[in-house]
């Protein structure tokens, strides 16, 4: 049975290499002569190229190396330029934001201009490159679903480090450059909060993420388990009985009740990915802004039981008789 754990592509087909639909007039040509790759062809399509680049394309690979470059320069020198100890500290090295006493104007480089900076370039390439996406789905005639996925994205991105710090008049509440240095504000974001947990939108953001994790995993394992039936060739099987598809229809209805179709499950799997970033980022952006302890909210709300009184309460020292000043 192991020979039907098609978990990687077993059988590459080689033909002439395509360039693809013909593109409008304004646009440039394709770059790059196709070529063919084994590793990819394990793992997807096997011809790489061409590719278009486009001035959208070009911006974005110009302002992302920039970013990079600061971020990477920054922590370089935060080690005294020594490359054994950028290696070997880099994930906790960071680009810290500029501190809260700055509020919202523009720090000298070396106390925090140096992040905006590369916060400013990192930006514009990010939003050239969904420029880039739906332009590219525009010209051959597809749906904008990508780019609109792509989008929810970078709505939380722009959460964090442009609009809570803007409501809350303080670039120093952003996010800093770094791996372990982000997940450190995260914690400590959560802490000063009343915990996170009791945001009711990161318990949804985590519903969907965890929801579109699930709905992935059911509909990559169901279509690889139909593989021995051509379960990949979807639009011949819609008007053909007794295929790959209809088994796995027979499949979920035996096992959950009802089934998906075709269209449905990548309708459902759209939804759960892009809700997770919109849902996390209305929760952040709430945070500090419209509720100060969500511990707290929770309580209020119903949400959270309270601790219960264990201990008596106890009187502030400094509110004691002899207590000394």
């Amino acid at each position: 049975m192991i020979e039907y754990q098609n978990l990687f592509t077993r059988v590459q087909v080689r033909g002439p290499a395509y360039a693809g639909v013909p593109f409008a007039r304004g646009d440039g040509p394709r770059e790059g002569k196709p070529i063919f790759s084994h590793l990819a062809g394990i793992l997807g399509d096997a011809q790489v190229g061409p590719i278009y680049l486009g001035w959208s394309g070009l911006v974005s690979l110009i302002c992302g190396f920039v970013a990079f470059e600061i971020i990477g320069l920054n922590m370089w020198a935060s080690v005294g330029w020594d490359p054994i100890q950028f290696i070997r500290l880099l994930p906790w090295l960071a680009l810290e934001p500029p501190a809260p006493g700055y509020g919202l104007s523009f720090p000298p480089l070396a106390e925090g201009g140096w992040w905006l900076l590369a916060g400013f370039f990192l930006t514009t390439s990010v939003i050239m490159w969904w420029v880039r996406i739906y332009r590219r789905s525009r010209q051959l005639g597809l749906g904008t679903h990508t780019a609109w996925a792509f989008g929810a994205a970078i709505w939380l991105y722009l959460v964090l480090g442009f609009f809570r710090p803007l409501l809350m008049r303080s670039w120093g509440e952003a996010v800093p450059f770094g791996i372990f240095p982000h997940l450190d504000w995260t914690a400590a974001l959560s802490i000063r909060y009343g915990n996170l947990f009791y945001n009711p939108f990161h318990a949804l953001s985590i519903v969907f993420l965890y929801g579109s994790t699930l709905l992935f995993a059911m509909h990559g394992a169901t279509i690889l388990a139909a593989g021995r039936f051509g379960s990949e060739r979807e639009v011949e099987q819609v008007i053909d009985r007794g295929t790959a598809h209809e088994r796995c229809a027979l499949f979920w209805r035996w096992t959950m009740g009802f089934n998906a179709t075709f269209e449905s499950v990548h309708r459902w799997a759209w939804w759960f990915a892009v809700l997770c970033p919109i849902a996390g980022g209305i929760g952040i952006l709430l945070t500090g802004t419209v509720v100060d302890n969500w511990y707290l909210w929770a309580i209020k709300q119903g949400y959270a039981p309270s601790y219960p009184a264990v201990y008596p309460p106890m009187a502030d020292p400094a509110s004691v008789l002899g207590a000394g000043r």
